[in-house]
């Protein structure tokens, strides 16, 4: 399978946004993408360094309007799209939903993101309710995909679930960067473990692990932070956490060659799905067990 992946820095003017993404997603799909990923709430900035009532005003409905534009691309073009976006499900009840639209534009279905962080800079809770989709793998023509959104990326119990119920790759639109705050020995210190982790969940799963990171640096609106540098570094890891692909911190497109019949060796190699203690495994349920 050949995957795009497109890295992208966004501005506040979704039209123009949307814009270079329809040109960036042609050009991979002239390289052969058969599946393309998109960065995390890819038509616009990332809003949620503020809580701001007004923003409410850009989500959208699921099927709406860049379902049905990019739909449009991808039946054009004969590719899946992984897209991000704000969903109003009704007023007051919105969420960080991730859809995947199929080769002929329809939607194959959609992911509500599960983990939803409240940190300086990144108040989500107060834009997104959490998802209430499960952690269920999307049935497309390119295979069974594992799409997941950002937060969930330091879960390996959702990763694991996805792998769990037949998912052939893990997916994971993202959003995440630097506050200017932050010494270079701590960026890197953070940048690093967001990759590891997520390499680790390949591993784990015996499964490729595709991430989209934004780049760019976005302002603070309160002007309380230095805004966010997004970090980019986008990449590809095989199912022993080889990196693929690693991208720069610019925008930049890719176009990655994933092996899933690889991946069926691996775990052949590394049974570990046949030697998992399930019969011991109940404190997982539980918040803390001290």
């Amino acid at each position: 399978m050949k995957v795009g992946l497109i890295q992208q820095a966004n501005t506040a003017d979704h039209v123009h946004n949307k814009k270079r993404l329809g040109e960036r997603i042609r050009e991979v799909a002239a390289q052969g993408a058969e599946l393309i990923v998109l960065q995390e709430l890819h038509n616009g900035l990332y809003f949620c360094q503020t809580e701001d009532v007004q923003i409410f005003d850009q989500a959208e409905p699921i099927p709406g309007p860049s379902t049905e534009e990019f739909g449009q691309l991808a039946r054009e073009l004969g590719v899946v799209i992984v897209l991000s976006l704000f969903e109003r499900r009704a007023a007051g009840l919105y969420h960080n939903t991730a859809v995947v639209l199929e080769r002929d534009g329809s939607i194959a279905g959609k992911y509500r993101k599960m983990h939803i962080p409240d940190d300086p800079a990144y108040y989500e809770k107060f834009y997104f309710t959490p998802g209430d989709l499960g952690f269920e793998p999307i049935q497309t023509s390119v295979g069974r995909l594992g799409v997941l959104v950002c937060w969930d990326q330091w879960y390996p119990e959702a990763a694991r679930l996805m792998a769990m119920r037949g998912a052939e790759l893990l997916i994971y639109p993202t959003a995440i960067g630097w506050e200017s705050s932050d010494v270079p020995e701590e960026q890197s210190r953070q940048s690093d473990a967001w990759q590891l982790v997520q390499r680790g969940h390949a591993v784990a799963n015996g499964l490729p692990v595709v991430t989209v990171n934004r780049v760019g640096v976005e302002e603070d609106p309160s002007g309380q932070t230095n805004g966010i540098r997004f970090w980019g570094r986008s990449f590809v890891a095989g199912p022993q956490g080889e990196l693929m692909a690693e991208l720069g911190r610019e925008e930049e497109v890719r176009v990655v060659d994933i092996d899933l019949e690889r991946c069926e060796r691996v775990r052949r190699w590394w049974p570990f799905f046949r030697d998992r203690r399930i019969d011991e495994f109940d404190g997982l349920t539980k918040r803390f067990l001290v």
